[in-house]
């Protein structure tokens, strides 16, 4: 008698809410306030916690739309899932799909940069041999089991976040005037170059605000996914939002705007100044808080690939799952790759600037998708988010106006 095939290996569900949020937030804080607060504030100076504020309520749509999607497709690879539903195409769905995984590997390559900008403040190696040293030792983390991958970025998270309250703390602390410097922040004149400079930044702290859509990618390791994801990303997004913008002030209350933009490390000199203390701490805090920030990105670039590999979009190779962690490890160690191709090639700057553009071109697809899909009035499954029908539309137009703007500048 022949004995009956062993069951292939699949995703299992063991997250709620509280792994959830950590991982939002451990995909979303990182290299966006760590590193790029410099570049923002070099853009629109003391405008800057308007930049974020911009970047954070173009978010704001998007997420909501997200939220309804993910009670309606819970899968990963969701935003292909999301597109795919709401135009009915196969191409699309594989576009999206390798769009996504895209912003994941070139999100984490910018990120990359943030660590050994950082760790070169402390460590007297050469800075190519640390971004090598910071994408493979991630990628081997991404590829565990995905409790445990969550679990160690979730602890780098609490030190990470812990380390921006300690920052905004200090500033408190040395009696820095966050009222004085939040209304400076508000712009007095129409200028069109000046508004210019607080959108074009506004593109680069769009980076900062991203990972709160790689949520829908553990989708389908989510216990009651129709409501712990909605949960979870408006949790995130709100959480990241206000600490941001504490963390801004306290830097353009403490450091002036040429020592800020002219840093690899712009925190640092913050923590330095308020404190007194040895900058070390708050180095050590960045360079987790960056390496975190690459382990969930390529944590979620393998479920992408994985998610499309499973709908045949892509090898089914790639749809293999190991049986002893219960991870895609194949689809993982080939993001991890790419992502050191990319790492090695281009700068911060330019990474960040491409995720922004790609994150926003795939945002705007899927409100349209929404749209559509409620234009259709399709049932969704009991239990779901659902938002108002102008949503969908809102965000298409923010996503559209901030695109426009980015490639414009």
């Amino acid at each position: 008698m022949t004995a009956a095939p062993a069951e292939r290996p699949r995703l299992i569900r063991t997250l709620g809410l509280s792994h959830v949020v950590l991982y939002g937030l451990g995909v979303t804080v990182g290299a966006g306030i760590y590193v790029l607060v410099g570049e923002v504030i070099s853009l629109s100076g003391d405008h800057a916690p308007v930049a974020f504020l911009v970047a954070g309520l173009v978010m704001l749509l998007p997420a909501a739309c997200f939220a309804e999607f993910t009670g309606r497709l819970p899968f990963a690879a969701a935003e292909a899932h999301f597109v795919r539903a709401g135009f009915n195409s196969s191409l699309l769905f594989l576009l999206v799909g390798l769009g996504v995984a895209a912003v994941g590997i070139v999100s984490s390559a910018a990120i990359a940069h943030g660590s050994a900008g950082y760790a070169a403040e402390l460590v007297a190696l050469p800075y190519e041999v640390l971004l090598v040293f910071f994408v493979v030792l991630s990628g081997i983390v991404a590829s565990l089991g995905v409790r445990q991958s969550i679990l160690v970025a979730g602890l780098l998270t609490l030190i990470e976040v812990g380390g921006l309250l300690l920052l905004v703390g200090g500033a408190l602390w040395s009696g820095a005037d966050f009222a004085g410097q939040a209304a400076k922040a508000v712009p007095l004149s129409l200028s069109p170059a000046l508004w210019a400079g607080i959108f074009g930044s506004s593109l680069l702290a769009f980076f900062a605000f991203i990972g709160f859509e790689d949520i829908d990618s553990i989708a389908e390791e989510t216990i009651n996914p129709q409501k712990t994801l909605p949960r979870g990303i408006f949790l995130t997004l709100a959480i990241t939002l206000v600490l941001y913008i504490l963390v801004v002030l306290a830097a353009l209350a403490t450091v002036s705007i040429g020592d800020l933009s002219g840093s690899r490390a712009p925190l640092a000199i913050v923590f330095d100044r308020t404190t007194g203390l040895s900058p070390v701490a708050i180095t050590v805090i960045a360079v987790l808080a960056t390496v975190n920030g690459i382990i969930v990105q390529i944590v979620m670039a393998g479920r992408v690939i994985y998610g499309l590999a499973n709908e045949g979009a892509l090898p089914k190779v790639l749809a293999r799952v190991n049986a002893t962690t219960h991870t895609p490890v194949i689809a993982t160690v080939i993001a991890t790759l790419i992502l050191l191709v990319l790492t090695l090639a281009f700068t911060i700057t330019a990474l960040a600037q491409w995720t922004s553009i790609i994150t926003l071109a795939i945002f705007l697809l899927v409100c349209i998708a929404l749209a559509r899909i409620k234009h259709r009035n399709d049932p969704a499954p009991a239990g779901t988010f659902i938002v108002s029908r102008w949503v969908p539309y809102g965000g298409a137009l923010a996503c559209f106006a901030l695109l426009a703007l980015g490639v414009m500048n």
